[in-house]
């Protein structure tokens, strides 16, 4: 049973997991209107999915650039989640909020980076 809000708990029925689905969609909705980097996020993702459709790269080199894709994807979602939190707890300038919203945007371009090396190692063999 879910507790929602110190409320009692709620049953786990299917329109409550639709709820949760359409909760998540809004949120990456929401995300992509507010955030530049999403937006940067889903211009590499189109490009990395129209490249390996054009080299008709291997299942297994798929699962790498999905894994890579979805890493960055899942850090942008937590970084904008965290900023906007830190927001609301501290809307005036604070020190540790900025050292948190780093860190997590940190994550972000680990993440990044992590993709990048992941992609040329996978489309390397298609331009050799």
């Amino acid at each position: 049973m879910e507790v929602k809000n110190g409320s009692i708990p709620q049953r786990l029925t299917l329109s409550a997991r639709l709820k949760s689905f359409a909760y998540a969609i809004a949120g990456i909705i929401f995300m992509l209107k507010t955030q530049h980097n999403a937006w940067l996020h889903a211009v590499a993702t189109m490009a990395v999915i129209a490249l390996a459709l054009y080299c008709n790269v291997s299942a297994s080199d798929w699962r790498w650039l999905i894994v890579a894709m979805a890493m960055v994807w899942v850090g942008e979602t937590i970084n904008t989640a965290v900023e906007y939190v830190c927001d609301v707890v501290s809307p005036n300038y604070s020190e540790a909020v900025k050292h948190a919203k780093d860190i997590a945007a940190g994550g972000v371009l680990i993440a990044a980076l992590a993709s990048l090396i992941i992609g040329i190692l996978t489309f390397w063999p298609y331009f050799t």
